[in-house]
């Protein structure tokens, strides 16, 4: 009874083995974490996704759409390629469970509307490409909670409207690229765009677009311009407006400037963002002290730092023992740990003067040194006594010498040659031969002794 009741748990074990374990795809190529179903003609997601990828890639397929929780059971996911379908919405929830993505790409696909839902849960996204689309509208809510982006490209869509005014410091502090270049941009909320942070600014791709020619729109550029912005000198012939909204009288105002001879560009759009970079390194268990010394100065600053590990973290919002934010800016950690490894940010914010600044810290934590004795030590030291004992073997072995005494002969020295069986140690064909030929000569037999005490050698 005991021994079926083994057997009967044995093939249960054998099954749900058997029933967990991760096929690939037929149509998919999988190699490592990687699984590439690229080109296969799908229409719907395979059921069988190995659980454990970290790069998808579902590109040059038929997808129409993407459901709720398509990728639920892939929590590794971080790098997802969707380029070049016919995708046209995405479901609620269609990336719950997917936090970890880090890639998104989208791009060539037939996306209208970039709704708020879209990209919900996905905090830790760092570049979202979703150019040559047909996207007209993005929601104000698109970008929020993407705190940890960095690059957003939304060029050569139909896009008249962008939510500007929700990009801020604290809300996208990693952000250096927005690209909206190739779009039907006519009026700005010149403002808005004035209050981006200073890397969004330096990183804001405008050009080929149908911007309306007016003073305001000219002073944004024109400071972008004298601060020798990238997006300014790389695309100095592709910035064109309108004058007076008119299609056919269109100017290139970066570098024919006479219609905004009679405007007054104002003193300073957007003081530029000072960003100090630091690394700080510490062994698990110590204390961290991060200080937020940014180009502000006052007492009406206010502090708020974005952690790796915890978020956003404030005076006010810090409820964890072993972490505090100080009137000053600084960020204090007790006892370290290797999660908390990772790029801190500070913003500073005056209030008052709408000036804000920002300081990274890049922090390392590591685990407690280990012995010194390690294996590179102990590779050399078994060398070191593998020599030794080698030199040992050579020096110390007893080695014959002229005045060591030799044994004496056996009783009949002829006993120990014997030509005819000499003969056979250098060739077959001697053996036959019932003498020795003359001129040949035995060379590595060692000297015999004689019977009186004299050597002598044997020759053939």
């Amino acid at each position: 009874m005991t021994f079926g009741m083994y057997s009967i748990c044995f093939l249960v074990l054998l099954y749900l083995f058997h029933g967990s374990e991760e096929i690939c795809p037929s149509m998919c190529l999988c190699v490592s974490d990687i699984v590439s179903c690229s080109s296969s003609g799908l229409t719907k997601l395979p059921q069988s996704l190995p659980s454990f990828s970290v790069t998808l890639d579902l590109s040059h397929n038929h997808f129409s759409w993407l459901g709720p929780g398509s990728f639920k059971k892939m929590s590794r996911l971080e790098n997802l390629q969707m380029a070049h379908n016919q995708i046209r919405t995405l479901g609620y929830g269609v990336f719950h469970n997917a936090s970890g993505l880090r890639h998104l790409d989208l791009s060539s696909n037939r996306l209208q509307v970039v709704e708020e839902h879209y990209f919900q849960g996905l905090w830790r996204l760092e570049e979202l490409l979703l150019f040559n689309n047909k996207i007209a509208q993005v929601e104000s809510g698109t970008l929020s909670g993407l705190s940890s982006l960095k690059k957003a490209y939304f060029s050569l869509n139909q896009i008249t409207h962008f939510p500007f005014f929700s990009i801020r410091d604290h809300s996208h502090p990693f952000l250096t690229m927005l690209d909206l270049s190739s779009n039907r941009l006519n009026r700005l909320p010149w403002e808005d765009v004035k209050a981006l942070p200073g890397l969004v600014q330096r990183g804001l791709y405008l050009h080929n677009n149908s911007l309306i020619c007016d003073c305001s729109m000219y002073s944004v550029f024109w400071h972008w311009q004298l601060r020798n912005y990238d997006s300014m000198k790389d695309f100095t012939d592709e910035h064109t407006c309108t004058i007076y909204g008119d299609s056919h009288a269109s100017i290139r105002f970066l570098l024919h400037n006479r219609f905004f001879h009679n405007c007054t560009v104002e003193k300073a759009v957007s003081e530029p963002v000072t960003v100090y970079l630091s690394a700080v390194s510490v062994s698990e268990g110590g204390k961290v002290h991060l200080d937020c010394e940014t180009s502000l100065r006052g007492a009406n600053l206010s502090f708020t730092w974005l952690s790796p590990s915890k978020g956003r973290i404030t005076q006010a919002s810090v409820n964890d023992t072993l972490i505090n934010v100080f009137a000053n800016g600084t960020l204090e950690i007790q006892g370290a740990k290797v999660n908390d490894s990772g790029l801190y940010v500070c913003t500073a914010v005056d209030i008052k003067q709408a000036l804000n600044a920002t300081r990274e810290v890049n922090v390392t934590v590591v685990l407690p040194a280990q012995e010194a004795f390690n294996t590179g030590y102990t590779t050399l030291l078994g060398c070191a006594v593998t020599l030794i004992l080698i030199l040992m073997y050579l020096y110390l072995t007893p080695c014959r010498c002229s005045f060591c005494k030799q044994p004496k002969p056996a009783a009949n020295p002829t006993a120990a040659y014997n030509p005819n069986a000499l003969t056979s140690v250098f060739s077959p064909s001697m053996r036959d031969e019932h003498k020795i030929p003359t001129d040949k000569h035995v060379a590595f037999l060692e000297p015999m002794m004689s019977d009186d005490g004299t050597e002598w050698t044997p020759r053939s």
